[in-house]
């Protein structure tokens, strides 16, 4: 599976800081406003507002669903954008900036008192928000994939994009507590609106000549390649998830160390970030299939390690959340770059990018559903609740932390094998003229 097309043709991508920054700048303020979102916003309207739990925990979790199901439809449009010209493109990312930045001032500062109306504002701009924040990724997405080019350069390409979207991620965990909201809001507004007037200047994609596109919004689930690479992102994903949704009661109860959550926080996403060129020319050597597979065994390994942490062990944990992030980076470049070479190989090129990526962030969105809904249960399942000092309710926590996750990560692995470098035999379509 790692035989190449040859590159898309349409790209004018030649490397160099200047054209990642020009593309990958919009990664910042995308991935500031994601952690918000999904971290401080539930916190933020139980405790200045009074909102119950249970009604919040609701509203969020349609919104959130709502959000998944229609990355598929938001990447039919991109296509047609694409299709159209590069002028649509661009009016179309204009358009969901000024709407998701309106909506995110808007859910922080609420207009209307009392719990009814405040739960019916935050359920209308969080649909609006999330929304136009997935026109924006998946148009994002779209576009690198478009630059086309071989494995080096589409993970060069993921790299800029996702190293970015790790330092949006960091500003966005330290801004609102060393400032404010009202800060935080007018931060991400101006940097979104940098983001895309820097994408006018980046490398262009090649697009339509104003025919409309295909309706082929299922036609990536019809790709046997797509679906072996998706099967894959969804188990590593899962895994991927299930420690993140565990992170803050494993440092708080396990290691009882809630002080040194900002310091192993930073160290996991810049060590992501700061990993990202290494992974990079892991692939120039080993190509992006075995630099993948070597990022999941360094994740399972760091977490074997921590299973036996205890109280205390900040300096060792620290290594584990390094470790971790490297293997992070590995996760956020390569699957995307492999992606984008099936893409290329089944004739898809400069049509249906958009679609594949609306599908992809559909199944990102779910392994972070399905990972609450495996790793939670469980733990209550196993006595442990938050402020746990019980020996049991602690290792099931370290087990559900630690052990589930290199389960999961293995069964990947064991994915990537037989399902990547070893694919089940059958005949291979013959590329369209236009790719070979």
């Amino acid at each position: 599976m790692t035989a190449e097309a040859p590159a898309g043709a349409a790209s004018g991508w030649r490397g160099g800081i200047g054209q990642g920054l020009a593309y990958g700048a919009l990664g910042l303020p995308l991935a500031f406003v994601a952690l918000p979102l999904y971290v401080i916003l539930p916190n933020y309207y139980a405790s200045e507002f009074g909102i119950p739990l249970a009604a919040l925990g609701a509203l969020l979790l349609g919104a959130r669903l709502l959000d998944a199901v229609a990355d598929p439809w938001i990447g039919r449009l991109t296509d047609g954008w694409f299709a159209h010209s590069g002028r649509r493109v661009i009016v179309a990312a204009v358009i969901a900036a000024v709407v998701v930045a309106i909506g995110f001032r808007a859910l922080f500062f609420p207009m209307v008192t009392g719990t009814a109306s405040l739960l019916a504002w935050c359920g209308a701009f969080l649909a609006v928000t999330y929304l136009s924040y997935s026109v924006l990724s998946v148009l994002h997405q779209a576009w690198g994939a478009r630059l086309g080019g071989d494995e080096g350069q589409r993970a060069r390409i993921v790299s800029w994009r996702e190293g970015l979207a790790l330092a949006g991620v960091l500003v966005a965990s330290v801004l609102p507590s060393v400032t404010s909201m009202s800060v935080s809001t007018a931060t991400f507004a101006l940097t979104l609106a940098l983001g895309v007037a820097l994408l006018t200047r980046a490398p262009q994609p090649r697009v339509g000549d104003g025919a409309p596109a295909p309706p082929l919004m299922f036609e990536p689930l019809r790709t046997p390649a797509f679906r072996r690479l998706l099967a894959v992102f969804l188990v590593n994903g899962v895994a991927s998830a299930v420690p993140a949704t565990l992170v803050l009661f494993f440092i708080r109860d396990r290691l009882q160390a809630p002080s040194f959550e900002p310091l192993f926080l930073a160290s996991y996403f810049a060590a992501g970030a700061l990993s990202m060129p290494l992974w990079v020319r892991l692939v120039a050597r080993f190509g992006l299939e075995r630099s993948w597979l070597v990022g999941m065994l360094l994740a399972v390994a760091a977490f074997i390690w921590a299973l036996g942490l205890g109280a205390g062990d900040v300096v060792g944990f620290a290594l584990v959340c390094i470790a971790s992030g490297i293997a992070l980076g590995a996760d956020l470049t390569l699957p995307g770059a492999m992606l984008a070479g099936v893409i290329q190989r089944a004739g898809h090129g400069e049509r249906l990018e958009g679609a594949y990526f609306g599908w992809w962030n559909f199944a990102t969105k779910l392994n972070l559903a399905l990972a609450a809904g495996i790793a939670l249960p469980l733990l209550a399942l196993f006595g442990y609740t938050p402020g746990a000092r019980d020996p049991s309710a602690l290792s099931a926590l370290s087990i559900a932390y630690c052990l589930l996750p290199c389960v999961l990560k293995l069964t990947a692995v064991a994915l990537l094998h037989f399902l990547w470098l070893r694919p089940p035999a059958g005949p291979t379509p013959a590329l369209p003229e236009t790719v070979r």
